[in-house]
């Protein structure tokens, strides 16, 4: 566009010269009158080739202005020639370097004097007047395209800041549904499974002598394996929903009856399990902090089962204060009475709990919360150990 704009500006100024009369003192317009006419306005191209964002526009502002100084000492008038020098200084004005607009400055004196001196036509306040208000326009136009620029980069440097700054919470976000999730997969799931194996083995080792033992293990093998998958469909379903407008329902907060019934699925093991909670029927915690505390003591227990010595497993849930305290004692036995399966036991074991995403997962739930979380060895065992505020008081 730049280019078919200085072209047409060359044409103008080469017609209007050989068109218009020329009026004494200055000489007829000739061959010479017809070239200076058109090296004015394509001196502009040097602003855009080769050194285009650096001294182009400098360069083309003293080509334009040197083809004034020449016009003026051959004796023609300036016509339209006036034009290319202030479309460079608006150029030099519009770049960013201040040397440059500097050198721009002392070149557009420079042509301007030489106009003022060497032009046969005379110099009035009129015309010197015209000449300041031309320069100071072009500058003042130049310095506004500048600012204007300066001020879309700002604009779109905040943009992309601002995209950035989305992106990093959509991805933290996003990272947090995600570790949830896994949370969710790996406490429901992953203490089913381990249940469902310890019953199997039960039952398969049993089933000789005891067959009626070995169905029942069975049964709850089916119960616990079903329970898993509607855990496992209610996860998908949360992950990919079948339709925009479908709402995955959460699960009911769990209570006392959901945690004896915990209990009793790891008894049916050949776990020996002992459960003690206080008077009330139900938890005093909200929704997030019952299923809190429902989580940590299903993945405490599936823990003690996998890496206990088969001691009996000692269970207590208790409101205390502004707290509801859980703990699960995994005691040692040292008459080595133990579970079923614990020739099975995988080696290892006899060292006790391993440090692992359990007791992440655990210490996360309860921190969420505004709980305090605590596991470790014990005089006798080991304890899991959280407190969770109850309702209306958590942080």
């Amino acid at each position: 566009m730049f280019i078919v704009l200085t072209v047409g500006l060359t044409l103008l100024c080469v017609i209007t010269t050989a068109v218009v009369p020329e009026q004494t003192p200055y000489r007829p317009a000739d061959v010479v009158a017809l070239l200076l006419a058109a090296a004015g306005p394509l001196a502009l191209l040097l602003a855009r080739y080769p050194t285009r964002r650096t001294w182009g526009a400098p360069l083309a502002l003293a080509g334009a202005g040197s083809v004034i100084t020449v016009n003026a000492v051959l004796g023609y008038t300036i016509g339209l020639l006036q034009w290319p020098p202030w479309i460079a200084v608006f150029l030099c004005f519009s770049t960013n370097g201040r040397w440059l607009r500097l050198a721009s400055s002392a070149l557009a004196g420079l042509s301007i004097a030489g106009f003022l001196l060497l032009d046969r036509g005379g110099v009035d306040m009129s015309t010197v007047s015209g000449i300041a208000m031309c320069c100071l326009i072009a500058a003042i136009g130049g310095e506004a395209a500048r600012a204007r620029r300066a001020h879309a980069v700002s604009l779109h440097e905040q943009e992309l800041g601002r995209r950035r700054e989305e992106a990093l919470v959509a991805e933290g976000v996003l990272l947090t549904e995600r570790n949830r999730l896994a949370r969710e997969l790996h406490d429901a799931l992953g203490h089913s499974v381990n249940v469902m194996v310890l019953q199997a083995g039960v039952g398969r080792r049993v089933f000789g002598e005891n067959p009626e033992f070995a169905q029942e293990a069975l049964s709850s093998v089916e119960t616990v394996g079903r329970r898993a998958l509607v855990e496992l469909d209610r996860m998908l379903r949360v992950l990919q929903p079948s339709g925009p407008g479908e709402n995955v329902e959460e699960p009911a907060a769990p209570g006392l009856p959901d945690l004896t019934a915990l209990v009793g699925q790891v008894r049916a093991t050949g776990q020996e399990v002992h459960l003690t909670t206080g008077p009330e029927p139900e938890l005093p915690l909200s929704a997030g902090s019952a299923q809190a505390l429902y989580r940590i003591v299903q993945e405490a227990l599936t823990n003690a089962v996998r890496h206990g010595s088969g001691a009996p497993i000692q269970v207590s849930v208790r409101h205390v204060g502004p707290d509801v305290t859980a703990e699960v004692h995994n005691r040692r036995s040292d008459e080595g009475a133990g579970r079923a399966d614990r020739a099975d036991r995988t080696p290892g074991a006899e060292t006790g709990w391993r440090a692992g995403r359990g007791l992440t997962n655990m210490r996360e739930r309860a921190r969420m919360e505004g709980g305090r979380f605590e596991a470790g060895p014990v005089p006798g065992g080991f304890r899991v150990q959280v407190h969770l505020p109850v309702a209306g008081l958590g942080a």
